[in-house]
């Protein structure tokens, strides 16, 4: 008699080297049954002997039940990341004050009010369920951070007796470069970030946008004139804001997927946001919920402003280079590294006309390497110790390059500002 159920692979090396999941939809006859003892993948047809008494057999589950079983798995996932993320956080901290610091219990709960809570009698986080599906990553680690600086206030300076955002939490926050507000019906920052977007009264910024609309004209030299008085008021808009001395909100947000490993057109992306979008970037660990373990992702720093704007052309440029590396590679079957050349000569293109669209002799030219003081002391403040690490080069193909460039150079930034940070929803890939 064939009956339908789900194994459970007992060895995983053999499971990978054959690229089953742990569990695989089976035809097989029942050993009880007689006559029977292999099973047969019913969508690889790859014969399995099967022992009685071994592996783990069940009937298929329902719709819902492999939901709750996602879902479950992608809980104890992020609940793992959190606890990476905490580790990673007291990096800044002295030796002896890592020292100090033990591991916390994680956990997500269904608050209405609250983002997160610190337990001191549980030794416990717990961040609202609402939060970590729902809104960014850099989101959740805000509020892990605000929670963190609780614990250290409690376990390391002896907070007790004290208001929970008393004197000592302030300086707890101030030592793990927390945000003290990061609470209760404080919106997430993806929030505040699309909401200053939307609500944005500034004339500058309103005339930027509707710049960015005219640059989507199929009339190139339309389109291309419209992107450089765009990036002229860009510059002029932080030039102002240097010469009014105000104090300025700056904020920190992770660009692209982290990733073990990066392409070197993601470094030249970030050296290009960096030169001309006034933000500044550094590769920073995070959470990679695939590999349940830590990788490496861009942060840049800025402010809401300049955020939205470098956030954008950094989705814009990436989804450019995509597309067009596809229509360039149709036929030829090139290799990834002849798909960084060209992408690197994209970005290198795009690069050279921003900076002759400027003028070589325009005095905005030099605008751009202007260095904002109050943005250098918040980035030397958010990481006070940083490395530079230089890459081995590769060679490179430079007809390849070549062609990358000149498609770079016809490269039009055009309308989506309002677009420019989305909420990274955290699930299983496939799932």
């Amino acid at each position: 008699m064939k009956r339908t159920y789900r194994v459970r692979c007992n060895d995983e090396v053999e499971a990978q080297r054959r690229r089953w999941t742990f569990y695989e939809t089976i035809n097989f006859t029942d050993p009880k049954e007689g006559n029977g003892d292999s099973a047969v993948i019913s969508d690889r047809s790859i014969k399995r002997r099967w022992p009685p008494g071994k592996g783990n057999r069940y009937p298929l589950t329902t719709a819902s039940e492999e939901k709750t079983r996602n879902q479950a798995e992608l809980e104890r996932r992020i609940l793992h990341g959190l606890s990476c993320e905490w580790t990673n956080a007291l990096w800044v901290l002295s030796f002896a004050q890592r020292q100090k610091m033990l591991p916390p219990l994680f956990a997500l709960g269904d608050f209405q009010d609250l983002w997160g809570v610190w337990s001191r009698i549980k030794r416990e986080i717990i961040l609202s369920r609402r939060l970590v599906l729902n809104h960014s990553w850099d989101s959740v680690r805000e509020v892990l951070l605000h929670e963190t600086a609780h614990q250290f206030a409690d376990e390391v300076l002896g907070a007790y007796g004290e208001t929970p955002h008393g004197p000592q939490f302030q300086e707890a926050c101030r030592l793990l470069r927390a945000s003290p507000r990061a609470s209760g019906t404080y919106p997430p920052l993806d929030q505040r970030i699309e909401a200053d977007a939307a609500h944005s009264e500034d004339k500058t910024l309103l005339r930027i946008r509707k710049l960015m609309a005219l640059a989507e004209s199929p009339n190139l030299h339309e389109a291309e004139a419209a992107m450089a008085k765009a990036q002229h008021l860009i510059t002029k808009y932080n030039f102002q804001l240097l010469e009014t001395k105000e104090n300025r909100l700056f904020v920190t947000v992770s660009l692209g997927q982290p990733a073990l490993r990066h392409p070197a057109e993601e470094y030249g992306l970030a050296h290009l946001l960096q030169e001309f979008y006034f933000v500044q970037g550094i590769w920073v660990s995070s959470y990679l919920l695939e590999k349940e373990r830590m990788g490496r992702v861009l942060e840049v720093s800025g402010t809401l402003s300049n955020i939205q704007v470098a956030s954008y052309v950094y989705d814009f440029v990436s989804r450019f280079i995509r597309s067009q590396w596809q229509e360039y590679n149709s036929g030829k079957n090139l290799n990834r590294r002849r798909q960084t050349d060209f992408a690197l000569g994209i970005i290198e293109g795009f690069r050279s006309k921003l900076r002759s669209g400027n003028g070589a002799k325009d005095s905005s030219s030099a605008l751009i390497r202007l260095k904002d003081p109050q943005l250098d002391q918040f980035f030397s403040y958010k990481y006070p110790r940083t490395v530079k690490i230089k890459g081995g080069r590769t060679r490179q193909d430079p007809r390849v390059l070549h062609d990358g460039k000149e498609v770079g150079r016809r490269l039009v930034i055009s309308k989506g500002l309002e677009s420019a940070v989305k909420s990274r929803k955290l699930q299983i890939a496939g799932g």
